[in-house]
């Protein structure tokens, strides 16, 4: 282990990301250890080496005698067990290395990432003196950012969408229309399942909609009903920050920012389950293989569309309602963007392997289970490594941004098209198709029974391409047909 000290300048000095700090000790055990130990405990982990003094990336050892060593060890390991001292001992007899630099000793000690449920790691016997790790340092975490750490801790037992709220109503509350796309939804997948018999609040109580807590007798709709098939009325007021966000970026002219976006625009009722409906199929856009889909599903999709199916459902269910904003989903040309609140619940190491999954909002991840929106716990990770493998596209890319009350996961998925994919669209045709799908929804919003030789000669297009732009929309959720060709109307979701 002589050259672990080695390695570790040589990453420091090609200025690598592994979380590195060093410390000198020629005044005695510093004081400051034990903050950088939480710091890095509570983020990613990573490596003091104690006994150099580091400046402007010049490294000058201190030269411990042997007697130092064992004395800074036993120091060591009297604080890290006592309670009073560090709230949890995270280290093994392995990761505490003697190491050299220029010939002279010194300590290193690998400080792991400590497990969701025993975080915040603290210090002085004071949960209030917890700190994080960022690029500038360490610094002491908020209150907020405690609270968190606190309830993520306790999400196997209690999850965070679990909480029952107050006064809430399934008349008042809930989107009649979400409830019932959803019904359908799982009718088709799960035909003669008991619970198609069911009334809405039993269905919904068998979902984690609605719970009785079995210790105080309370009884309600929880958060994560609410969030998924609530009004934004009934949302905002238990999230006034609430906002969820798809982008597509997919024109290089600058005046351009978005060629189309989802958003709590006051057109349609943002909950969960309508932004993943109104998402997914924009996503399935982005892939080489081409499809006619039914509602947001198919038999015969490939492993890249579960791929897809998967990334957005965790995005969603893993986001933290403690924080501010929501998800955000971004579609580029070459890249689908994937970015949620929160920190994970396990090592970026961990999720990759696979069998390893902590949902922080275990309700949600079963509504979207229940219609084939989500794999089972630990296997969503190997679903996407799958569909991107199988098309030889770069490994999905999974990093962790730690920020002072602005805490988020964000995975990336690289698109590399091959040469037998279907041509881009050109600029002027993208603009072209937007805004006559715009037009027809616009007509339809007007005019309900407006017909497709309206439409035609309203917008003076083709009747097949009005025919193809309405199937687009229906596709999307954008829009649906409700009765007979004849006698019918149009709804605009």
């Amino acid at each position: 282990m002589k050259g672990f000290v080695s390695y570790i300048l040589g990453l420091c000095q090609k200025k690598e990301g592994t979380e590195v700090e060093f410390k000198s000790a020629l005044g005695g055990f510093p004081g400051s250890f034990w903050e950088t130990y939480s710091a890095f405990a509570n983020t990613k982990g990573g490596v003091i080496v104690l006994g150099v003094k580091e400046k402007n990336h010049r490294f000058t050892p201190d030269g411990f005698t042997d007697e130092q060593v064992d004395k800074y060890k036993k120091t060591f390991w009297d604080c890290a067990n006592n309670k009073g001292k560090v709230s949890h001992c995270l280290l093994m007899d392995k990761d505490v290395i003697e190491g050299e630099l220029d010939g002279k000793k010194v300590l290193v000690f690998v400080i792991p990432r400590a497990p969701f449920d025993v975080k915040p790691v603290y210090i002085n016997g004071n949960p209030n003196q917890a700190f994080k790790r960022n690029h500038e340092g360490d610094y002491l975490c908020t209150k907020d950012e405690i609270s968190r750490m606190f309830a993520d801790a306790m999400v196997l037992t209690n999850p965070q969408d679990s909480r029952i709220l107050k006064n809430f109503s399934l008349e008042r509350d809930f989107d009649q229309t979400t409830i019932r796309q959803y019904r359908q939804l799982f009718q088709m997948r799960h035909e003669g399942h008991a619970w198609n018999d069911l009334g809405d609040l039993e269905f919904l109580q068998r979902l984690g909609g609605y719970r009785v807590d079995q210790e105080s007798g309370e009884k309600g709709f929880t958060l994560a009903g609410v969030l998924m098939f609530g009004t934004e009325l009934a949302i905002m007021g238990v999230m006034p920050r609430y906002f969820v966000d798809f982008r597509e970026k997919l024109s290089s002219d600058p005046n351009i920012r978005w060629t189309d976006r989802v958003y709590p625009d006051g057109m349609w009722e943002p909950n969960l389950y309508q932004f993943y409906r109104r998402v997914l199929p924009k996503l399935f856009l982005a892939l080489p293989t081409p499809f006619q889909m039914e509602g947001v599903y198919r038999q015969d999709e490939t492993t890249a569309h579960k791929a897809v199916r998967e990334a957005l459902v965790n995005c969603i269910v893993h986001a933290s309602t403690r924080l501010y904003e929501g998800p955000v989903i971004e579609r580029y040309p070459d890249r689908l963007y994937f970015s949620n609140p929160g920190t994970m619940l396990v090592s970026v190491e961990d999720f990759f392997e696979g069998g390893h999954s902590i949902c922080r909002n275990s309700a949600l991840h079963k509504m979207f289970e229940m219609i084939g929106g989500g794999e089972r716990a630990g296997s969503g990770a190997d679903t996407i490594k799958k569909g991107w493998a199988d098309n030889k596209w770069p490994v999905p890319e999974i990093k962790e941004h730690f920020g002072q009350n602005d805490d988020r996961v964000e995975l990336t998925l690289r698109l590399i098209q091959s040469t037998s994919s279907p041509k881009k669209e050109t600029e002027s045709g993208l603009k072209s198709r937007l805004k006559s799908g715009q037009k027809i929804v616009e007509l339809m919003r007007e005019n309900p029974s407006i017909t497709i030789a309206e439409l035609v000669s309203a917008l003076g297009m083709s009747r097949s391409g009005v025919s193809k732009q309405i199937a687009k929309l229906k596709a999307e959720g954008v829009i649906e047909r409700e009765g007979s060709d004849k006698s019918g109307r149009w709804i605009v979701i």
